[in-house]
């Protein structure tokens, strides 16, 4: 197939040894960035709605308002495309711990909290966004499969999307399966043609079968393996350093190359 063409406009990331995109960068360029606070800021929510929110919901809504304010775009006018390999993995394990013991306790807000779009739930009513809200999981696929659909609405609709992927850390039993071991939040901007606010141009290429990871150096492969969602880092380092190539899994038996243009 040919390849996607499309532009990023902004990046955010959030984890807890890296604050923002600016942190990757400074990592890469071999200094120390500082240590972010415990919880993401979340700053997009209102004040009582933060105090609320689950870790999930605060990781994905800080990535996607710091790609959003890099690129200068409209919440309220931008599709978006949330993706998450297991969710919010600490009410997961809550529901089923209290299921098993004593279901009349169940907590509908936890309950409420718990559905796999919840993040984008919070966000489109805290941006009053009426642009399409794509939610969507593919194991440790989710990245790939995100920026594929996000390329597709890209450039089928021939408007921006934002994307963003990400993944909170295992707790109890379910962390035996998910081997989830921190949060990790990532997010783009993704627009059909360059504009003022470009950072760099991708070709997205489907390719059949899986490929192996993309070497990083450490420590981004040791945060790789412990999230998922974190299966974004080869481009995002792309992204932070110079040109270049990587390909990510989209789905069990389908790959996704990406090369990699700086716009300068």
């Amino acid at each position: 197939m040919s390849a996607l063409r499309l532009c990023v406009e902004g990046v955010g990331l959030w984890s807890p040894p890296l604050a923002d995109f600016a942190a990757l960068r400074a990592l890469l360029a071999g200094t120390t960035p500082p240590a972010p606070p415990p919880r993401p800021a979340a700053a997009t929510l209102p004040p009582n709605e933060r105090r609320r929110a689950p870790e999930s919901v605060l990781l994905a809504i800080e990535a996607a308002g710091q790609a959003l304010a890099m690129s200068g775009r409209d919440a309220a006018t931008l599709a978006c495309v949330f993706a998450s390999s297991h969710g919010d993995q600490a009410i997961t394990d809550y529901m089923c711990a209290t299921l098993a013991r004593a279901p009349a306790e169940l907590s509908p807000t936890r309950f409420h909290n718990s559905v796999h779009n919840a993040a984008v739930g919070y966000w489109t009513i805290a941006t009053g966004c009426h642009a399409p809200s794509t939610a969507i999981c593919a194991q440790h696929a989710s990245f790939g499969a995100g920026l594929l659909e996000a390329a597709s609405q890209v450039l089928a609709e021939q408007r921006p999307v934002l994307l963003v992927c990400s993944d909170t850390a295992g707790s109890g039993p379910l962390n035996e399966v998910t081997a989830c071991h921190q949060p990790f939040g990532c997010a783009l901007v993704l627009a059909p043609h360059a504009g003022p606010a470009t950072l760099a141009r991708l070709d997205l290429t489907l390719q059949p079968g899986t490929a192996p990871d993309p070497p990083l150096p450490e420590p981004l492969a040791s945060w790789r393996a412990g999230n998922p969602s974190a299966a974004s880092l080869p481009l995002l380092a792309l992204l932070a350093g110079g040109g270049g190539h990587c390909q990510l899994a989209a789905a069990a038996t389908l790959g996704l190359r990406i090369d990699m243009e700086h716009v300068t």
